[in-house]
Parts: C-alpha cells; structure tokens; sequence
C-alpha cells in the first residue's frame, strides 16, 4: 500500500473514532439481542456459544485487516497517533488478561481478602508506572523496552540483557493468556483444552501479524468494549435478582456476611480426599497467605511488575505527546477500575448463589443426585473442571464435597445463577476477548523486541524496512506456537503463570528502568549487574522454593519471589555504577531531557 494513502486512511479513522466505536458498540448489542431472541425460539446454547465467539473473532480480524501496514513506525508503535482514552482502553484490555478476568474473581471466590493484594498491587503500579515511567519513555522516544535500555546505558550487552528478561516475563505471561483460551473453547465449542488453545492461537494472530502495533490497540479497544459489558453484565442480573439492586459494589456487604452463616452451618471441613484436576472448595490450591507482610510483599512484587512489563510500557508509546501519555494512565486507571471494583461482588454473589437453599440454583445442601443431574454441573464435569462426589455416603452435597477449578468461576457464573445461555455466551466472548488482547500485545512485545533489538541493532543494522518486518512477523508465529504448545502441557494455573511473569519483570528491569530515569550516575556496567543479578538471584530463588528445596525467607513463596530479585539489583546496580565510570556528560544531559515535560522527543523517527 502506497505510504501516502495509508498515512490518509489513517488520519480520517484517527479523526472519526468516536463514531466508528459507538457503531462498533451498537452493533455488538444488537447481535447480543438478536442471539437473545433466537434463544427464546428454541436456538440451542452451542450454536450460540459458537455464534458469539465466530461473529467476535470476525470483527477483530477485519480491524486487523484493516489496520495492516508496511511502516515501521505504524507496526511498532501505531504511529504514535493513539489518543489518550483509547489509548487508556487499549492498555486496559491489554491489562485484563485472562487472569483478570477468568481467574481473578475465581481466586476471590474460593480465598477471600487475601486475593486482594493482587488487585491493591496491579492497580498501584499504574501509580508507579505514571509517576517514574510513562511519560519518560515517551519522552525518549523509543521502539521498545530493550530499545530503551540499549539508549541509555548503550551498548549492545544492557540491550541483550534486557530482551533476555523481556521474553522470559512475556513468555511465562502469554503462556497464561492462551491457557484461558483454551479453558473458554473447552466450554463454549465442547473441545478439549489441547486443541482449544491453538484455536485461541489462531484468533491472535489475526489481530497482530498484519498490523503489529496499530492492529493490536485497534482492536484492543473493542474487545474492551466486549469484556467490560460481558462482565458487568452477569452481575447486574444477578445482584437484581438477589436484591442487592442493579449496583450492587456498595451493597453486598450482606450477602458475605450470609455466606458467613452458611459455612457454619454447613461446616468448613477438609475432603475426604481431593480429586485430581480440580480445586477442593475449601482449600484452593496456590491461595495466598492474608495476613500483614503476606498481604504487603504480594502487593509489593505486583506492582513492580506491573511497572516493568514491556508490553504495558509499550502502550505509551504510542500516544501523541508526553501530556498524552501521563493523561492515558488516568484513563487506564478509570478502565481497570470498573473490572477490578466489580471481581469481588462478583465472586461473592456467585457463591451466595450456590450456598443459599433460598435460592432456586443453590446446590449445598441438596440431594447429591439431583445436583449430579443438573446440566451446567454435567457439561463442566465432562471437560475435567468441575466434580460433585458423595464422600461421606449421606446423598447430600456438603461443601467440602463440591469440587470446582477457580478458573472457571467466571464462566459459570450464568449457568450457576440459571441465567439465559445467551449471556454464558456473552462471557464466553469477553473472557476470550481479555485473553486475546493481552496475548496480542505479549507476542508483540516479544516480537518486536527479538526483531528491533537483537535482529536490527545488533546483526544486521542495514535491514530495510521490508525485511525487518518480515522478521517480526516469523518470530511472533513461533513464538506463539511455543506458548501454545507450553500452555497445553498445564503445568500452572492462570494466576499462578501470572504471577511469575510479574516477579520475573520487576527483579530483573524495575531498578534499570527506573534509574535510568531517575539517577544520572546509573552506568552500563551497573545495569547490566543489576539486570543480571536480580534476574538470575530471582529465578534461582524460584526454582529452590518451589522445588521445596529450601525453606521460603521472611515468608517469600513462589509468587513473591520479585521481592529477592529485586533487592539484589538494587544493591548490585548502585555498587557497581558507583564503582566504575561515570557515564559520558551526552548521556547525563539526555537523562536531564527526559526528564523536562515539554520539549520535542529525543530519539529521531526510525532510530
């Protein structure tokens, strides 16, 4: 396509967004209605649940078609062209992966509080992410994360170092992203999980091989779109239907405090034995610990992570301006808040569901046959994700009897509440779209950093355009194949993957970040130990806890171990950049540079 007429199609798209995302809603609405209607004339639930996810695929595919391009400024970073609040719903749906939205409320529903540092942590780091990165990044002007580092501390050892942790913590998180997927296509298309997620695989490579970075926020903001009112939409039915009105976040207190009753009345008591696959109700497997240094150090290692990942920091580069920029991570906030705010009512209205006899669909406390026969609980149990066993021999369901994956809370919830299939569908569609989404921007961070920083900056500067994103484009079919394949083995849970990937992040890239940034004595030498030393210390650390091959210090499991990584490359960056050279006074002013709000950005286009 010729470079002038692209330039146009865009501006006019640019200038007309408004329209072309209120078109988008308005038709997604009306197929939401329309699938409404043929349920009530006697339409089955997998057609439906088919026609959702095809009619929602189709659309992202034709943004991606739509979004295609052969320049490197548009695949890397959309052209720098996005605004701010679709920029801030872009970075939301790339935020609200499938551990978001699948396994977050699934954790809250079987853990309680102590889920909650997840929550306090991934959106504090936003706070992190505004007032130390964001709009520095922007400010410099680059491609990527490594692309960053290589810049700033030059040389080409930080930039491997650097995309060495990238794709490690991308990785580790996308593996995640298609694990949703397949759990979704388990229960939408009656597949099994293997095949589900080279389906979910396909469906990503859609949205991202033809228009890299401009393709993905495109169609980010419409799955958006998807999630959020797939989310919502469940607990509105169900907290209306309950009485807790159409609102419910302020007004469910009563209902924890009726579960509360419940389980003394019923008895928390251990299984008999677990069954294999699936999570015992009562005693949730990776459940963190709630109480204070437990709570703080998840929420600590979280929210570093979340300012060290690649594929959010990415996000801002793509806005027109640094103000732009620190304005998107408002709108991101306000974005994640409205998921975030609502996963807890969520969980607690679902299992109230479940507990109270007041309620038609409650299964504790009913016969064991009758529960056994219901057909939500049949077709979960068929996919290996749900079994109901009479273990005490008494015919009736106790609560340590019922055994369900917290991983497919979320999809449930319709079927468990009695709701119309057409929702379960809906749902289907939104945990798909939060999967995909952040899928997209994880592959192409990973892509795009093998292809700009290693292939490019380090062997071979004199590619042209055309072959360089003929590269990026390879990488990211095997890249996504390998996850693919890793996700199948299921080797973790969706949180659990999660929150390796957020620990692998802020050990080895939080401090060179942010004092690349912040503290102009930061050297080559001291980031590529503080990259080094905490990724490698970290990791070491991991596989010793988790192997249970050493006792965890102060209480820092598997999932906090970011905490260890980090303190190391603190200690190792500030000691070795205080024992070398300073940096060259070029660098101490760029560092000043970035650090003005206003100003032109200091790497020229197409660096």
């Amino acid at each position: 396509m010729d470079v002038t007429v692209e330039a146009k199609r865009d501006k006019r798209f640019v200038d007309n967004l408004g329209k072309v995302y209120a078109l988008y809603t308005l038709g997604f609405l009306a197929f939401f209605g329309l699938m409404a209607l043929l349920e009530r004339m006697g339409l089955g639930a997998e057609p439906i649940g088919i026609g959702f996810l095809l009619f929602t695929i189709a659309i992202y595919a034709i943004i991606g078609w739509l979004s295609r391009t052969a320049e490197v400024d548009a695949y890397y970073v959309a052209g720098r062209e996005v605004p701010a609040l679709y920029n801030g719903m872009a970075t939301a749906a790339d935020w609200m992966s499938g551990a978001s939205f699948v396994a977050l409320a699934g954790g809250v529903y079987f853990g309680g509080y102590p889920y909650l540092g997840y929550i306090v942590g991934w959106t504090g780091g936003y706070v992190l992410v505004n007032s130390l990165m964001a709009p520095y990044l922007r400010k410099f002007g680059c491609y990527t994360v490594p692309d960053f580092i290589g810049t700033r501390y030059g040389g080409n050892v930080a930039r491997l170092c650097a995309v060495i942790v990238l794709v490690v913590a991308s990785f580790t998180y996308v593996t995640a992203q298609i694990n949703a997927t397949g759990t979704i296509a388990a229960q939408t298309l009656g597949l099994p999980f293997e095949v589900g997620v080279w389906l979910g695989l396909l469906g990503i490579f859609i949205c991202s091989m033809l228009g890299g970075m401009r393709g993905v926020t495109w169609t980010q903001v419409a799955q958006y779109i998807v999630l959020i009112i797939a989310y919502l939409v469940p607990i509105i039915w169900m907290s209306n239907r309950q009485g807790f009105g159409i609102i419910p976040h302020f007004s469910y207190g009563e209902a924890v405090q009726r579960i509360a009753e419940l389980e003394a009345q019923f008895g928390l008591k251990p299984a008999a034995e677990a069954i294999p696959g699936v999570a015992v109700l009562v005693n949730p497997q990776n459940a963190p610990d709630g109480k204070g240094w437990a709570m703080v150090s998840l929420a600590i290692c979280m929210m570093a992570g979340t300012a060290s990942l690649p594929h959010i920091l990415m996000r801002y580069f793509t806005t027109p301006s640094v103000r732009s920029a620190r304005r998107s991570v408002g709108w991101s906030l306000l974005f994640i808040f409205l998921l975030y705010f609502s996963a807890p009512a969520l969980a607690t209205l679902t299992k109230l569901q479940l507990l109270d006899p007041n309620l038609a669909t409650s299964v504790i406390g009913k016969a064991f046959d009758e529960v056994s026969n219901l057909q939500w609980v049949q077709h979960w149990s068929s996919v290996g994700m749900l079994a109901v066993a009479d273990q005490n021999g008494d015919g009736i369901v106790q609560l340590n009897e019922f055994f369900m994956r917290p991983d497919i809370v979320v999809l449930a919830t319709p079927e468990i509440a009695g709701l119309p299939y057409v929702i379960s569908g809906l749902v289907a569609a939104g945990g798909l779209a939060a999967a995909m989404s952040t899928a997209d921007g994880l592959l192409l961070a990973i892509a795009n950093a093998l292809s700009h920083d290693l292939y490019y900056k380090m062997i071979d500067p004199q590619a042209d355009t055309r072959r360089r994103l003929i590269v990026a484009r390879i990488l990211l079919i095997f890249i996504g194949a390998a996850a693919a394949f890793i996700a199948s083995l299921k080797l973790t849970g969706i949180l659990g993957a999660v929150a390796w990937a957020f620990n692998f992040a802020c050990s080895g890239l939080f401090f060179p970040l942010v004092l690349g940034v912040w503290w102009k004595r930061a050297n080559t030498a001291g980031a590529i130990a503080g990259m080094v030393g905490g990724f490698t210390v970290g990791s070491i650390y991991l596989y010793l806890v988790f192997n249970k091959m050493m006792t965890p210090w102060l209480g820092l499991d598997d999932v906090r171990f970011g905490i260890v990584g980090m303190a190391v490359s603190l200690v190792a960056m500030v000691a070795v950049s205080l024992a070398t050279r300073v940096p060259s006074k070029e660098i101490q002013n760029m560092v000043d540079e970035v650090r003005i709000p206003g100003g032109g950005t200091i790497l020229a286009a197409g660096h």
